[in-house]
C-alpha cells in the first residue's frame, strides 16, 4: 500500500509538472519568449487573438475611434477564408503575428505538424501584405518539445501575455485588465468570437490606462 501510494503521488506529481511545463507563460523548451517587458515607460501592448472573423471591421472600427495600435495573432485557416479582413487588419497598420493555421493544442504533436501549422500561417499572413517580423502565439498558450525546438531553429519569437482577463462581463474584463496592467505589459483579449463583451471592455481599458499615462504599442514596438 505504501509502495502504491507513492507511485501515485510520484505520478500526480510529474503530471502537475507537465502541466506546469507545457502552460508556462514566461518559459519553454528552447527559443526566445517574451511574456512581457522590463520598462521604466509607461507603455502596454494590446494583443488579440483568433480569426479573423466578421466581427473584424467592428473591432477594426473600435480600435480606429481610439487611436490604438494592436498585435492580431491571426490563424491561416480564418485568413484563407476571410482574405479581405487580413488585409484590412494590415491596411489599418496593425502588426500581425502567426497563432497557428487551425487553433489546434500545440503539444502531442510531429514535428511536420508544427512545421505545416506555422508555415502556412506565415503564407497567409505574407498574402494579406504584412511586411514585418511575424511573431507566434501558441493556441491556449500550450507549447511542448516539436514547437519549442521549431522556432528555435527558425529564430522565432514566441510571444505570450502576463494579463488575461478571465470575466465574461465588460465591466469586469475592463477591471481586470486595468488593476493587472504594469509598464511593459501584454494584455490579451478575445474579441473576434463569443459575447463581444472583451470588444466592449477595450474603450474603457484604454481610458482608464492613458488617464494612468500608459500609451498604446504594438508588440514589435515594446520589445524595442
Amino acid at each position: 500500500m505504501r509502495w502504491s501510494a507513492g507511485v501515485l503521488v510520484c505520478v500526480l506529481l510529474l503530471g502537475f509538472g507537465f502541466s506546469e511545463l507545457i502552460n508556462a507563460r514566461s518559459f519553454q523548451l528552447g527559443g526566445e519568449l517574451v511574456d512581457r517587458v522590463d520598462s521604466t515607460e509607461k507603455v502596454v501592448a494590446l494583443t488579440l487573438d483568433d480569426g479573423p472573423s466578421e466581427r473584424a471591421p467592428e473591432v477594426l472600427r473600435t480600435l480606429a475611434d481610439l487611436g490604438v495600435p494592436a498585435t492580431f495573432y491571426l490563424n491561416g485557416s480564418a485568413l484563407d477564408t476571410h482574405p479581405d479582413l487580413g488585409r484590412a487588419i494590415v491596411a489599418a497598420g496593425h502588426e500581425v503575428g502567426n497563432h497557428t493555421y487551425s487553433h489546434r493544442r500545440m503539444v502531442f504533436v510531429t514535428p511536420g505538424t508544427v512545421r505545416d501549422e506555422v508555415e502556412r500561417t506565415d503564407t497567409a499572413i505574407r498574402a494579406a501584405g504584412y511586411t514585418g517580423e511575424i511573431t507566434f502565439r501558441p493556441p491556449h498558450g500550450k507549447k511542448f518539445l516539436a514547437l519549442p525546438r521549431y522556432l528555435a531553429e527558425h529564430g522565432r519569437t514566441t510571444v505570450m501575455w502576463d494579463v488575461e482577463p478571465r470575466s465574461a462581463v465588460a465591466a469586469e474584463i475592463a477591471d481586470e485588465a486595468v488593476r493587472a496592467v504594469r509598464p511593459g505589459s501584454i494584455v490579451l483579449l478575445h474579441v473576434m468570437y463569443g459575447s463581444g463583451a472583451a470588444l466592449a471592455a477595450i474603450p474603457r481599458i484604454v481610458g482608464e490606462l492613458r488617464g494612468r499615462g500608459y500609451r498604446f504599442v504594438r508588440v514589435s514596438e515594446l520589445r524595442g
